[in-house]
């Protein structure tokens, strides 16, 4: 049976990839990885989530990249293709940020989008 050779559904920036290796590290406990996934939540309906992976579920989506693993939770990967991770350092906050090719919008806050 032939392979498909298809993109990764999500891309990991160097600083993302980082932040998670550094986060896997102080967790203090062994990891598979880190799940993505979304939720209903705020003004424009979708939020991102992560949490530590203790096992790959059965259809977990896995991404392989910069040395860290990061699974997405099947419900999230129509929500997520195409998607860019990144970390970023800023003076007033940091945080993961998502470059979703998907959204059609997003809310004032920054809290949700829509697609």
């Amino acid at each position: 049976m032939a392979t498909l050779n298809r993109p990764q559904a999500l891309s990991v920036t160097g600083a993302a990839a980082e932040r998670v290796k550094a986060l896997l590290d102080k967790r203090g406990k062994p990891s598979v990885g880190i799940r993505i996934g979304v939720r209903t939540k705020g003004c424009s309906g979708l939020s991102y989530t992560i949490e530590y992976a203790d096992e790959k579920g059965k259809f977990d989506e896995v991404v392989q990249a910069e040395g860290v693993t990061i699974l997405i939770d099947p419900k999230a990967t129509m929500f997520i293709l195409g998607t860019e991770m990144d970390y970023v350092e800023e003076k007033m906050q940091s945080g993961f940020v998502f470059r979703n090719p998907n959204e059609k919008g997003r809310c004032g806050c920054g809290e949700s989008f829509h697609v």
